[in-house]
């Protein structure tokens, strides 16, 4: 009697393989073919908005890891002027904190996810790197 019910469940286990088997694959070959992904992703990448960012650091004070480098001299009209703007990507948690901290909406984060790199110091962006640009978009869920 055990014999019959372990049986069957082998029957639909192997029916179910079978249905499968003939199936077309959901996975793609990585490298050489890439799926098409929707705009709206959160990508592990910033966009930084130079014309809306007035220097005051508050990005960099709500980040966890420490990773925003911001270095102002006072301007005109009670704002920074922005020296230098370096994010060390490679330490980056991609949490987003340092764009819902900023009350300009400086920052963005953006739809790229192919961020590797062989040296270390590639990793490690500058203003010009951060800057929106045609390679460099926001994601979908940025605030326009």
């Amino acid at each position: 009697m055990k014999f019959e019910r372990y049986g069957l469940g082998i029957a639909k286990g192997m029916a179910l393989t079978f249905k499968h088997l003939f199936r077309a694959p959901i996975t793609v070959q990585y490298p050489e073919e890439k799926l098409v992904v929707s705009r709206r992703i959160r990508g592990n990448e910033l966009v930084w908005y130079l014309d809306r960012c007035t220097g005051c650091a508050t990005c960099a004070k709500a980040c966890p890891q420490g990773n925003i480098e911001i270095v102002t001299h006072p301007g005109s009209e009670n704002n920074y002027v922005v020296d230098k703007f370096e994010v060390d990507c490679g330490r980056c948690m991609f949490c987003g904190l340092c764009v819902e901290a900023c009350p300009y909406d400086a920052l963005a984060m953006g739809r790229s996810y192919e961020r590797a790199q062989y040296r270390r110091q590639d990793v490690i962006l500058n203003k010009e790197q951060l800057k929106l640009s045609d390679i460099r978009q926001p994601s979908g869920y940025a605030r326009p």
